[in-house]
């Protein structure tokens, strides 16, 4: 009977940083000297990352939660909000069993979902328009 050496690996409990959190950490950090240098913007898919049990939790607990904040229903509730680091907000996407289905940290001034977009906004001017009984001019 051979002996393989099998693959270990040390997943730390406690309040420890696990090796896969302080990597996602100094990731964040170079997203946002990059987004401070040269106003390019980031995004994490914490979900498309091999993480252990409670190493997403670390990293969230880690950014921790600044003050500005905000919740949308759009296909589902959302919870947007910005760390104690600002331009670092955690967005996720919950379905309607309160699962999170998707979790990103983006590294903007603004994540995008926030964003009004071109087609709403004209079809707001629209209903203002029809509201006040005016002309667009």
């Amino acid at each position: 009977m051979s002996t393989v050496n099998s693959p270990r690996f040390n997943i730390q409990a406690g309040s420890e940083l696990t090796r896969n959190v302080e990597p996602l950490l100094h990731e964040i950090r170079h997203a946002l000297q990059t987004f401070l240098d040269t106003g390019e913007t980031s995004i994490i898919d914490l979900r498309s990352i091999p993480l252990a049990p409670g190493e997403e939790d670390s990293i969230i607990n880690t950014l921790g939660q600044g003050e500005v904040q905000a919740l949308l229903d759009v296909l589902g509730p959302s919870e947007i909000y910005e760390t104690k680091y600002a331009g670092v907000w955690i967005v996720t996407h919950y379905n309607d069993d309160d699962n999170i289905i998707s979790r990103f940290v983006e590294i903007t001034d603004s994540p995008d979902v926030l964003k009004s977009q071109r087609e709403d906004v004209v079809d707001a001017l629209n209903a203002l328009v029809t509201e006040l009984g005016t002309d667009k001019t």
